[in-house]
């Protein structure tokens, strides 16, 4: 039976847990995860662990919080006048907020205290710091990196 090679476009299920045992993401039959390995669409460390895994075939991967999203970053924090934010809704610990900046740029920031003057927004990925595992499936392997046709 094949093995997954880099190049190969594969089918996967897997089940996302954090140290507490709490489901952070799932890809099952329904709606199975389809990446092309080596087209770095997923964590590399994850993609290695697939490389190699037969049609069917299970394994637990678990990635440390560098290997994934990165540690937290106290530089991204950011406090903010809270006047530069409407009165209503009123902002609330935990919000996600998408802000645009004056340049036109975005970045998806957390709530994460609201005073009178101001507002303290975390910009860090939620799962940052976090070790993730996953119980991964190699469902399939859909189509095959064919070495011999590729250009050198």
């Amino acid at each position: 039976m094949k093995t997954a090679r880099k190049g190969d476009r594969v089918s996967v299920h897997y089940i996302g847990t954090l140290d507490n045992g709490r489901i952070f993401d799932t890809r099952d039959e329904d709606c199975p995860l389809l990446i092309t390995l080596g087209a770095q669409e997923i964590f590399p460390h994850l993609e290695q662990a697939i490389i190699g895994m037969r049609p069917g075939e299970v394994k637990n991967v678990i990635l440390k919080a560098e290997q994934a999203y990165g540690l937290r970053v106290t530089d991204n924090f950011l406090r903010v006048a809270r006047d530069l934010f409407p009165e209503q809704p009123p902002l609330k610990p935990g919000q996600k907020l998408n802000l645009q900046f004056k340049d036109g740029g975005t970045c998806a920031m957390r709530v994460v205290q609201v005073e009178p003057e101001q507002v303290l927004l975390d910009a860090n990925h939620d799962l940052a710091g976090c070790d993730l595992t996953f119980a991964l499936k190699l469902e399939a392997i859909l189509s095959e990196h064919d070495a011999e046709s590729q250009p050198l």
